[in-house]
């Protein structure tokens, strides 16, 4: 395990992020870590050593504030060789009842920060021609939840944006991997981590319903974020590590009835997909 690795972990001061920079700092990495507070941040991570740990204060929608901390942190460490985009929040309703300022704050941060980080930190792993970017989508960027339907296009753009991404730059010697996590034990289902349609319609009971299911599983939930901070070390230290990676029992089952649904559905209309070649 090469502890001599530096990584830069965005949206760190809670869930999943702050176990994977606790995990990290306890294994002896050198680590920068984004939060929109640094106090809030250096605050969550405890006592720290400045020489492995790198609180940064980031505005990610602001490409400015990204390249400033990439800066930051290879002026403070000599490099970064893991990228994991960790920062995002999920967003519930119909459709119709999301203002545009609400699907912009969620693409914003869901997506566009997810590209500005990675466009940032790119010129370094094409200079070192080496580099793991660890993107976290969801299992709803595959297999989407009624009355997610926002929230699921951001995590689809970034498993599609991360398919991409690591067949181009596989000469590089960079590799990424998108990991679609199921529920894990955090505060993702805590008003702080979830918005809502501030506008909602009468007459979506399936949505208001799903809304109210996952409200119920907060601190409930199967997966153990200290077991998926660890999973992610172990990736960076994989030789070929897995472009899709579907974690918790509760991902993979939702993973595994998408495939067969849409394998059903490819074959029970195979015959009109051949019907618009030409003859």
């Amino acid at each position: 395990m090469n502890t001599k690795k530096v990584w830069l972990v965005t949206g760190a001061s809670k869930g999943l992020g702050l176990s994977l920079v606790k995990k990290l700092i306890a294994s002896g990495y050198h680590v920068a870590a984004t939060s929109r507070k640094s106090q809030t941040l250096a605050d969550a991570a405890g006592i720290f050593d400045e020489k492995v740990f790198l609180p940064l204060e980031v505005d990610l929608t602001s490409e400015k504030s990204i390249n400033e901390a990439v800066g930051k942190t290879v002026a403070h460490f000599g490099k970064i060789d893991v990228l994991v985009n960790n920062a995002g929040y999920g967003i519930g309703g119909a459709v119709e009842e999301l203002s545009q300022q609400e699907i912009k704050d969620s693409f914003d941060i869901n997506v566009f920060a997810v590209i500005r980080t990675m466009q940032s930190v790119m010129p370094y792993f094409r200079a070192q021609k080496s580099g793991n970017i660890i993107n976290i989508s969801s299992i709803a960027g595959f297999a989407a939840a009624t009355g997610w339907a926002m929230y699921a296009s951001t995590k689809y753009a970034v498993t599609g944006l991360s398919e991409v991404m690591a067949e181009d730059v596989k000469e590089l010697g960079i590799k990424v991997t998108v990991v679609a996590p199921g529920a894990f034990r955090t505060e993702f289902l805590e008003d702080s981590s979830l918005v809502f349609a501030e506008n909602k319609i009468d007459g979506y009971q399936a949505i208001r319903a799903s809304h109210g299911k996952y409200a119920t599983m907060n601190g409930t939930q199967l997966g153990n974020p200290e077991k998926l901070a660890q999973v992610f070390i172990d990736l960076a230290e994989h030789q070929d590590p897995p472009v899709r990676l579907y974690l918790g029992s509760d991902a993979y089952y939702r993973a595994t009835e998408k495939i067969r649904v849409l394998s059903e559905e490819l074959e029970s209309n195979k015959d009109i997909s051949f019907s618009t070649d030409f003859n």
